[in-house]
């Protein structure tokens, strides 16, 4: 994301950056030399105590970062909006963190908390802009990124179960792929598991998706061997991407019950790194529901809320990469 330059840019920037237009949250991002880094977004805190607020900061400082953008979204009759942002902005301050911007957002209108000058920053507040027609949606747009979602609700729907994954005979197919840990040809299978990743991953890339009913069985079926599952979670690059995000997201709404926490895991890894800490999250929510005990689950829900640089997840994952390929491949 460019440099965000005037407090219209910041509320037009939010929904892009958790995913979806929030409400009774407070939301902070990290910055880094200016550059945008870390969101987060946290349930209006307003109880909250000193110790909670230097627990959020010390995200800040494991991201190195050097400033922060506060905005509170507080419901029209709360009157503990300014106490939420003057507490997180000091915990920021005494962590070395500079607050750029702090803007309290209630009953669709905006005021920051750091301009004194009335002729831009009136008493009353200003009107919260549009941010269909604003450059940040646009920036976004031109880089093939989806609009946010309207609340998270919507959020939540997006990779929500479809009916047809309740389907007997959908689950009967998934199942013939399911792969036994004591199996005799466990390396055959495993073989063929990591082989269909890639060869599902091209369909998505050449715009055939997951026309191909056998092979996303195959994959789903497959993911429940765990060296399948850690060669999909290093499968993608940068250049591949937005197809393995696309082959995931997808294959996430089709898996039948049972099969749905290791596509999860890998599809909430994959939102992580692009930023989609939300959705991430939420994608954890459906693979813990699915298997409440799963133990990559738990594993990226512990280092998703530690607020791991997204950057150092990514290196992690290729440096397992190669081990796994050669314990499938030799």
């Amino acid at each position: 994301m460019s440099t965000l330059t005037s407090p219209h840019d910041l509320l037009a920037a939010v929904p892009f950056l958790i995913g979806y237009h929030p409400s009774n949250s407070l939301v902070l991002v990290a910055l880094k030399e200016d550059s945008v880094g870390m969101a987060m977004r946290v349930d209006l805190p307003t109880e909250a105590t000193s110790a909670s607020y230097d627990l959020l900061a010390t995200h800040f400082t494991r991201e190195e970062a050097d400033g922060a953008f506060l905005v509170a979204y507080i419901p029209s009759e709360c009157e503990t909006g300014e106490s939420v942002l003057i507490n997180a902005s000091a915990a920021l301050m005494r962590a070395g963190v500079e607050i750029k911007e702090s803007l309290l957002v209630q009953s669709n209108r905006f005021r920051s908390l750091l301009c004194i000058d009335a002729t831009c920053c009136p008493p009353e507040g200003s009107a919260v802009p549009e941010i269909d027609s604003s450059r940040i949606a646009a920036e976004h747009v031109i880089a093939g990124h989806p609009m946010p979602y309207q609340n998270v609700d919507q959020l939540i729907d997006s990779i929500a179960a479809l009916p047809s994954s309740l389907d007997p005979d959908w689950l009967a197919e998934v199942n013939s792929y399911w792969v036994e840990s004591d199996a005799e040809a466990l390396n055959d299978l495993q073989r063929d598991g990591a082989t269909s990743v890639i060869d599902l991953a091209g369909e998505f890339e050449v715009g055939r998706a997951a026309e191909d009913r056998e092979l996303v069985a195959r994959v789903i079926g497959r993911m429940s061997d765990i060296q399948v599952r850690d060669f999909a979670l290093g499968s993608h690059t940068p250049e591949t991407s937005d197809w393995y995000w696309q082959m995931w997201r997808e294959l996430l709404v089709m898996a039948p019950r049972g099969f749905v926490a290791p596509i999860a895991s890998v599809f909430a890894a994959l939102a992580y790194e692009r930023g989609e800490g939300a959705l991430a999250q939420k994608a954890l929510d459906r693979a813990l529901a699915d298997d409440e005990k799963y133990s990559l689950a738990l594993l990226l829900r512990r280092v998703f809320t530690a607020g791991w640089p997204a950057q150092s997840f990514t290196a992690m994952r290729k440096e397992l990469h190669p081990k796994v390929v050669a314990g499938i491949f030799g």
